[in-house]
């Protein structure tokens, strides 16, 4: 059994990964860190395990986990590895943004590798140290990636995407309060978000001459969890074209699949898939992604990555059912 640790426990998606692992045929949880709550059983915090896990956090570590889960604040993976120590034979990933861009993948002599698994299968299966992509990073991605490999984003690219209210993490404030958030709409950081430092990477990694802009605008959904992304930028071939380059850029992928159809988000919610659908209207190309952002875009992308890090099947103890109704 692969000997798991996971830091910050108490957050999303470190649940998430603790709701995923207990079902993981491969893994056992070693311990959950979550300084605030030392002491506590998990399920105090992660209500729906209540019969399920009699573990308690802890404020200890063990340095000889075979595989290291960082479920921290964004910026706070560099100063938690500044101050603790693992074992040479522990892997780690990252579900923050610390080692995402190539100007920080290297850290104390450790080299993470980003993993996006449609994009860098190999590279993950010989990592021992893996930087876990952002949410929307990794649905606006998964919609471009074809494109960009064959090297057809001739001009700017436009994006609007929704996401969930838990893609704010577990911390309240003024936006996430539900008397702010329910039947309501917004957006936030606009042209600025964190997550194009990455999809403005990986677009260049597959189309090294790509010189227009990606321009992203996020807001915030009155719903719980999921992202749906609709981009759009020119395309002077078919609609049909199209889905041919996408379904073989995406043929031996175990979670992204190109749908004929028109998607809607229950599709995806509770599983770790991404769809993709494409819709041609006069010379634009409209993209429309869809994930569970605490799944695909977080927890579960990070099981997929241990799965594949470790030799397993990329698809063990993924095997899940859409909240469809």
């Amino acid at each position: 059994m692969i000997q798991v640790g996971i830091i910050g426990g108490a957050g999303y998606t470190a649940g998430e990964l603790i709701r995923l692992l207990i079902h993981h045929p491969n893994a056992g949880i070693n311990f959950v860190f979550s300084t605030s709550n030392a002491g506590n059983k998990i399920s105090k915090v992660h209500q729906d395990l209540v019969g399920t896990l009699d573990l308690e956090f802890t404020d200890t570590v063990n340095p000889d986990v075979d595989v290291l889960f960082l479920c921290l604040g964004h910026g706070n993976s560099v100063k938690f590895l500044s101050a603790n120590t693992f074992s040479d034979n522990t892997k780690i990933i990252d579900l923050g943004n610390d080692f995402r861009l190539e100007a920080d993948k290297v850290f104390k002599g450790k080299t993470f590798v980003y993993g996006l698994p449609e994009l860098q299968r190999e590279a993950i299966k010989k990592a021992k140290y893996i930087a876990n992509p952002g949410c929307f990073a990794t649905a606006i991605q998964l919609g471009l990636l074809p494109l960009a490999d064959k090297g057809l984003l001739k001009k700017d690219v436009h994006i609007n995407a929704v996401t969930g209210a838990t893609g704010a993490g577990t911390s309240l404030s003024e936006t996430t309060h539900y008397t702010w958030r329910d039947n309501n709409f917004s957006y936030y950081k606009p042209f600025t978000h964190q997550h194009l430092g990455e999809i403005n990477q990986t677009v260049i990694q597959l189309q090294n001459n790509f010189a227009s802009e990606i321009i992203f605008m996020p807001n915030r959904g009155n719903f719980s969890r999921g992202i749906f992304a609709t981009i759009y930028t020119d395309f002077e071939g078919t609609v049909e074209e199209a889905k041919s380059i996408y379904k073989a850029f995406y043929k031996d992928a175990k979670f992204t699949f190109v749908s004929d159809e028109f998607l809607h988000m229950k599709q995806v919610v509770n599983t770790n898939n991404c769809l993709v659908h494409l819709h041609k209207h006069k010379g634009k190309l409209l993209i429309t992604s869809t994930i569970d952002n605490l799944l695909k875009g977080a927890s579960g992308q990070a099981v997929q990555n241990m799965n594949l890090m470790f030799g397993l099947e990329e698809t063990t103890g993924l095997g899940l059912k859409a909240t469809y109704f």
